[in-house]
Parts: structure tokens; C-alpha cells; sequence
């Protein structure tokens, strides 16, 4: 049996526009080439609908969205088309929909297989929207009797859930235990570092323990937060990896499941150039599903803003990506000239607006109202806010989108300002540590020098007071990335950490920073989700609480 793996960018909402791509599918691909066309879980709504599920228009469109799928499948009588959709469980009870995978040939719905695992972890809340299956059965398809399993199906292995949670059912198992003699799953997986080569792990285990190959199609493309890196993978009955997609692009592979061999050229990409591309993509789907074509970013001549400017020009062209730098009495020349370097690099348009005069104004204005213990942070602010409000108002003219540049360091512990440096429609880097931001500088300039090395190699400043330094208000940035990533992804307890070795006080101060700058976060513009918690839609935390010991 010939089966093709369609890695698709679909666009949640755009039934339509989902269709056609299908249909492009359809067309590259010859007769008798394929048995088989695999597309992701809820490809027809794309992945994650969220709350338009609750809209009874929305799925009166997905069933008619289904019943044009079956027209085209008339047209191809010689392939099968497997597919992700939301479905009408028929019933009054629960929820009333199922995550399902449908089968179709010939016009036929030949089967309809629902998903039994329903994950209400981190950024995931099917349960709100979806029944679970009760049970699976695999499906007789030219000769070959298949089990179809969707995303968090495979999801259920003792290693990933090593304190005893996860599920009491292992769906793959059972469609094994019933005769299957492959596994398909088709998956909207989004991306975080790491979680490529988890999957692979995973994957194979499945393989292995029950003796049969494994299909893997993953959606690629940006949804919101959520980037999805496709990385589709194929396994033999011995858990051999035969094939892999290339991540973060979309593209069709036919393979012949009868003739799996395995490939020692497959290799899984690093961490590094993966989070680069995933925010590549992020930026990409991001201003294109929301309707822009260009960008602006806010240049200070440090490497946060230059690494969000490569990441924009790599993903709209530098020709669609304005930089602009707003010196103020603390900025220093070098942070105007690097700033205008940057920008020749990436051909990139250019301006520079000065704030000084502006700046006055506002100390004129406020200055006697401005009560002295909190006047020096109140002053810095202002300027960050001046900012701001340019961008903002470059965009309104314009109808670019702005890209704000702080990173996960800053926003975690509150480094960053409301209504000035976080300004934006997207926020790029902040769930980039500082640390990382670094090393997607170096890669960045793996072949050439892209980013000029006097900005990577600058001391981290926000230039708002005579010789400011990071390292001022903040412990080192390894010392802080370390702490956040105990602390926020690894949920490790202040004892905990004070255990592990760090200082009692700055352990308080991290910690305490980190939740009293709740309120800020849920302000911000939303953030490309590159690490295994981000802040945004998969942390979820009151604002007016007692959050810390």
C-alpha cells in the first residue's frame, strides 16, 4: 500500500481556503501514485478552533465543508482520503462534538474514527469542546487493516508521565491488540524545544511494543501562540525511523508501506535552528493569517531588537520591514549607527526619530507632579512609553504590524515596561530566554556576519539612565534563565530551588517578581510559544491572589 503524507498549513476558521489546499493536494499527485492521502487532525477547521466550535454556524460549515470533500473524492475514485474534522456526536449528552478522523472514497464515508484522548494540559482544552471515543476499531482499507488514532492518542506512554498521571486507556495498543497492521495518526502537535526528538522517542516506542508500523502526520504552520512544525515521520515494525519531513515547511511523501527501509540519513534537527525557524514561521503565519504584509521594529542597537529584525526579514523580507531607532539623552552613538548597520544588512527601510525633545516636554508637563521616591523608575518609563507611542502611531499610519522585541528573562520578572517596550501586535522573543537569544545570534550568523558582532557583543542595556546595565537590577542572565525554567516550566518549589544551590534571597526575588508582574503579562501582545511552558494561553494564573509562599 502507497500512502502520502500531505504536511499542511491550514488556517483555523477557513474552511474554504483548507479545502483548496486539499484540492492542490489532489492535483499534484498522479493517478495510481497513491492509495492513500493523509491530512492533519482538524485540518477542515484548522487546529486549534477553540470557541468557534460553540458557534453552531461553524460546524453547519464543517458539514458542508465534509460533503465537499466527498464531491472531490468523486472526482478521484482511485485514492482514499483520510482527514481531520469536528463531528455532531449525534447525541444530546456531553458535548456534542467528536475530534474525528474520516475516511472517505469514492464519495463514501467508508469510516469515522474519534479521538479518545483529550488533553486539558498546558496549552490544550479539548475537553471543553470534545467527547472522548470509548472505543477504537481499525478499518479494512485495500486489503490492509488500519488503525487511525488522532494526536494524543499515541500520548500515553509511562516515560511521559512519570508521577503516575496519564491515561488508564493506550488506544494504540488496543487497535493492535484488534488486528491492526499499521498505525496512522494524524496530529496538530504544536512546537516547543525539545519535543521533535520526545515525539521520535515516542513514536518508535510504539512501534517497537507492538510490533507494527507507524504513520505520523503532523500539521505544520502558525496559528496565534502556537506554531506547528509538521516533522511527519514514518516508523517500520522494529521502531526504525524510514522516513522524516523536513519541519516548519509544507510538503507531500509517498511511501510504499511495504517496502519500509530504514534511512540513516534521517536525522532530527537541532534545537536552536528549530526555534529559529519556528519563529520564522510564527511571524510568517502570524501577520499573514491576520492580514499583514509588513512589520516595524523598534531598533535600540542591542541584540534582543536586532534578532527580532533578522527573524522578520527572514520571514516578510527586509524590503516589508521598517526599523526604527528613538535615541534618547541616554542612548549612546553606537546604538544609532549599529541600529543603521543592522538595517543596510537586511535592506531594510530606516528611520530615526529622536524623543529627547519629546522627553522634556513630558518632564516639563509632569515634573512637579511627580513624587520623588518613584520619580528616577517614572522618568525611565516615560521614555520606554514615548516610544511606544511612536511605533503605535507609525503603525496606524501605515497599517504595519508592530513586532515588540522583549524577551522571557525580561517579561517573567517584570524588565520590561507596560505601553512602551511591550507595545505590539506580536510579541516575538518572550518566550526566549536571554540566554537563547544569544545562541539564535550565533546561528543567525552561522554562514556570515548578518547581525553585526559590536551588537552581540554588547553589555545588555536599556539605556534609560546614565550607564545602565541589566546586571544592575537583575541577577546574570544564565544565573536568572536557569531560575525561570526551574521555576515556570519545570514548576520546581522555592525550597526546591533554594535546595538546589541558588541564593535564598535572590530565589525570593525571582519568584516574587515573577508573579507580582502577572498583571503586565496579561497585557501584552500574545508570544510565539517556543519553550515547554510559555507565558500566555498555557499558563494560567490569577492576578489579584496570593501566588507564593
Amino acid at each position: 500500500m502507497k500512502v502520502t503524507l500531505a504536511q499542511v498549513n491550514p488556517t483555523v476558521g477557513d474552511i474554504h481556503g483548507n479545502l483548496e489546499i486539499l484540492s492542490e493536494a489532489l492535483e499534484n499527485i498522479s493517478p495510481g501514485e497513491t492509495d492513500l492521502i493523509v491530512f492533519p487532525e482538524l485540518f477542515l477547521s484548522g487546529y486549534p478552533p477553540m470557541d468557534l466550535l460553540e458557534k453552531d454556524w461553524f460546524i453547519r460549515r464543517t458539514s458542508e465543508g465534509v460533503r465537499e470533500v466527498l464531491q472531490l473524492s468523486r472526482s478521484r475514485e482511485d485514492l482514499g482520503i483520510l482527514l481531520g474534522c469536528p463531528l455532531s456526536t449525534g447525541v444530546i449528552t456531553g458535548k456534542g462534538l467528536f475530534n474525528s478522523a474520516l475516511l472517505v472514497e469514492k464519495g463514501e464515508i467508508l469510516f469515522q474514527s474519534d479521538k479518545s484522548l483529550l488533553p486539558t494540559y498546558d496549552v490544550f482544552d479539548e475537553a471543553r469542546y470534545f467527547s472522548p471515543s470509548l472505543s477504537v476499531e481499525p478499518v479494512v482499507f485495500r486489503g490492509r487493516k488500519i488503525g487511525i488514532t488522532i494526536c494524543e492518542d499515541a500520548w500515553n506512554s509511562p516515560e511521559l508521565w512519570p508521577a503516575g498521571g496519564g491515561y488508564s486507556r493506550d488506544p494504540v495498543r488496543e487497535l493492535a491488540h484488534k488486528g491492526a497492521e499499521m498505525i496512522i495518526n494524524i496530529s496538530a502537535s504544536p512546537f516547543y524545544i525539545g519535543k521533535i526528538a520526545i515525539r521520535e522517542k515516542l513514536l518508535s516506542g510504539h512501534a517497537i511494543s507492538n510490533g507494527i508500523p507507524l504513520i505520523y502526520l503532523n500539521q505544520v504552520g502558525g496559528n496565534d501562540e502556537l506554531v506547528f512544525d509538521g516533522s511527519s515521520m514514518v516508523f517500520d515494525r522494529c521502531g526504525r525511523l524510514c522516513h522524516s519531513m523536513t519541519g516548519f515547511e509544507e510538503s507531500l511523501l509517498t511511501i510504499d508501506m511495504d517496502h519500509l527501509i530504514p534511512d540513516p540519513h534521517c536525522h532530527l534537527p537541532g534545537d536552536i535552528g528549530s526555534v529559529h525557524d519556528a519563529l520564522v514561521l510564527g511571524i510568517r503565519d502570524y501577520m499573514r493569517k491576520c492580514g499583514f504584509s509588513r512589520a516595524i521594529v523598534g531598533l535600540s542597537g542591542g541584540i534582543d531588537s536586532a534578532v527580532t529584525a533578522v527573524l522578520a526579514a527572514q520571514a516578510l523580507g527586509g524590503e516589508n520591514v521598517l526599523g526604527v531607532t528613538m535615541p534618547s539623552p541616554y542612548s549612546s552613538e553606537g546604538s544609532v549607527m549599529d541600529s543603521r548597520d543592522l538595517a543596510a544588512r537586511l535592506g531594510m527601510q530606516f528611520k530615526v526619530i529622536p524623543v529627547s525633545g519629546i522627553f522634556s516636554s513630558f518632564l516639563d508637563t509632569l515634573g512637579i507632579h511627580l513624587e520623588e521616591r518613584g520619580r528616577a523608575i517614572a522618568e525611565e518609563n516615560i521614555q520606554a512609553r514615548i516610544r511606544g507611542n511612536i511605533l503605535m502611531a507609525l503603525s496606524n499610519a501605515s497599517g504595519a504590524l508592530v513586532l515588540s522585541t522583549g524577551n522571557k528573562s525580561e517579561m517573567s520578572v517584570g524588565y520590561c515596561t507596560l505601553y512602551g517596550d511591550m507595545s505590539g501586535g506580536l510579541s516575538v522573543l518572550s518566550d526566549v530566554p536571554k540566554t537563547m537569544v544569544y545562541s539564535i545570534a550565533e546561528y543567525i550568523n552561522r554562514d556570515g556576519e548578518i547581525i553585526p558582532p559590536v551588537i552581540i557583543g554588547k553589555v545588555p542595556s536599556a539605556e534609560l539612565r546614565p550607564h545602565q546595565k541589566d546586571s544592575d537590577s537583575l541577577p546574570p542572565y544564565p544565573v536568572l534563565d536557569e531560575m525561570i525554567h526551574l521555576y515556570v516550566e519545570e514548576m520546581v518549589s522555592e525550597e526546591e530551588m533554594i535546595n538546589l544551590g541558588f541564593d535564598q534571597d535572590m530565589v525570593h526575588w525571582v519568584i516574587k517578581a515573577i508573579e507580582d508582574t502577572e498583571y503586565k503579562r496579561k497585557q501584552a501582545a500574545p508570544g510565539l510559544k517556543v519553550t515547554s511552558k510559555a507565558f500566555g494561553m498555557g499558563r494560567r494564573f490569577p492576578v489579584a491572589a496570593r501566588k507564593y509562599g
